[in-house]
């Protein structure tokens, strides 16, 4: 019986890596990789041997029959993928190694001279390089977060209730325990330390700071009491340092959340998830507290155009129109919307949802919590006098809440010392080079584009840079380390 990748699925591409029959695309070299939604297993070519199951950091693969009644659809979705594809030729893969000397499968030399490399970031982008470095050169490494805890996007940005993609945290976490590895934790560039002190130490510099501020609206009224950015409220569920416990008001019955994405999907299902089911997951006691109390009943999920553009991916959709204790309904005020689902593609999901043309001026209605989407509805103005009270949308209609919150995108911002674009909100790179020395990787590095596992690819193409840059002897080299790394680790 062939195995199947579900909805947790990160494409880190570590089953790739070791499928002995090459049953896993897109595989990391193949062109569609970087903008697939998930991996898919090939059930024609798949001979059951576990190899992926037991590799996956997230444990998104399963036998087919052994998928829950829920996970079920995913088994269709995979073979799906491979309808009139010829089979691809088997692959042999390296097998997986515990600590030891690295594999030089770079152009750098096994006797190169080690390198002393700061990677700056704990989040994905960052340990995707920290492992790079470590695994396939002989570099001694520093990372360096902000915060006190590492993690980034893993521990800060992924929803709670989806522990399996957290899981892949625990593969990142073992790099910190690496004797060529150093943690500085609590250190910030342009606060603790410099960036052109960091130049003069190390001898190369890997930025991987993410996209930690919000895209906004540009619309009258975006900056009510009320009006947040879903940054901030991932941030409160996930118990981030800088967000405090009362960051999300939950006093009104209605919250509207303008985006379509996976992130706008997550905010809706936290927002109108029974609190009980949440215990005993990773979310702040805090925010559980306060959804215990919430008057929250129905999340309006708000996006510009139709259902067969929404920005969501087909496995986090499929998830949530399987939550039992959530009722979801598709708003059709608009003949395009019916088409949209009835024309098939990704709006076809819908079919089976409650189709309503909902009253505004009605109270929301009992019963379970529910999410409606809405499309076609181009927000145009955030009313309310000094708190939201309502959002005004394309055809002059007026949603009633108590809160709007933006899921509109993430953006880069700003590292003190360091050139920065501001219509794209990223560092300016070659390929991840900044200057030989300087280096970029992740979001900062090609914009908010990419779920966790395509900063693997990222990193190695960062890396890729450092090391030729190291080898045509562009790399300035001063070994003047003691004093920062004494600073930095009285920090730590």
């Amino acid at each position: 019986m062939a195995y199947a990748i579900t909805q947790t699925c990160c494409n880190d591409a570590s089953c790739v890596s070791v499928c002995p029959v090459n049953c896993i695309h897109p595989t990391p070299d193949e062109p569609d990789f970087g903008t697939t939604e998930m991996l898919y297993i090939d059930p024609g070519t798949c001979i059951d041997c576990g190899a992926c199951a037991d590799a996956c950091p997230v444990d998104a693969i399963f036998p087919v029959d052994a998928l829950a009644a829920s996970m079920q659809p995913y088994a269709g979705i995979n073979a799906d993928h491979y309808l009139g594809r010829e089979p691809a030729a088997a692959d042999p893969a390296p097998n997986f190694h515990a600590w030891g000397p690295p594999l030089f499968t770079r152009t750098i030399p096994s006797d190169f001279p080690a390198l002393d490399v700061a990677v700056v970031g704990s989040g994905p982008a960052g340990m995707y390089a920290v492992e790079d470095l470590l695994l396939h050169t002989s570099s001694r490494v520093t990372l360096i977060d902000r915060l006190e805890t590492a993690g980034g996007l893993v521990r800060y940005g992924v929803a709670p209730d989806h522990p399996s993609t957290k899981k892949i945290g625990e593969t990142f976490a073992r790099y910190h325990h690496h004797p060529r590895l150093r943690m500085r934790l609590g250190t910030e560039v342009g606060r603790d330390v410099a960036v052109d002190e960091l130049a003069r130490r190390y001898d190369a510099v890997i930025y991987a700071v993410g996209a930690s501020s919000a895209k906004r609206l540009g619309i009258p009224g975006e900056d009510l009491d009320g009006s947040v950015a879903a940054t901030t409220v991932v941030a409160w569920y996930n118990g981030h340092p800088d967000v405090p416990a009362d960051a999300v008001d939950l006093s009104s019955e209605r919250i509207v959340v303008v985006g379509t994405g996976n992130v706008a999907l997550d905010v809706a299902r936290i927002l109108t998830t029974d609190p009980a089911s949440l215990e005993g997951t990773s979310i702040s006691p805090a925010a559980l507290e306060r959804l215990k109390a919430s008057r929250v009943r129905e999340v309006v999920v708000l996006g510009r155009r139709g259902p067969e553009s929404a920005a969501y991916t087909t496995p986090e959709l499929l998830a949530l129109t399987r939550h039992e204790d959530i009722d979801l309904v598709v708003d059709a005020h608009d003949p395009r919307v019916i088409e949209a689902i009835d024309a098939g593609g990704k709006a076809a999901l819908l079919r089976d949802l409650k189709q309503e043309s909902i009253d505004w001026t009605a109270p929301v209605p009992p019963g379970k919590r529910r999410i409606v989407l809405r499309f076609h509805s181009a927000p145009l103005e955030v009313l309310g006098s000094d708190a939201v009270r309502a959002l005004r949308v394309a055809g002059d209609v007026e949603i009633p809440a108590g809160n709007v919150v933006r899921a509109v995108g993430y953006r880069g911002v700003p590292v003190p010392g360091l050139p920065f674009d501001e219509d794209t909100g990223t560092i300016p790179n070659d390929g991840g080079r900044v200057t030989p020395g300087t280096y970029v990787v992740g979001w900062i590095k090609r914009g908010p584009s990419g779920g966790i596992g395509a900063n693997r690819a990222c990193a190695q193409e960062t890396v890729g840079r450092l090391l030729d840059d190291a080898v045509a002897g562009k790399l300035r080299v001063s070994g003047r380390r003691k004093g920062l790394a004494a600073r930095l680790a009285r920090r730590s």
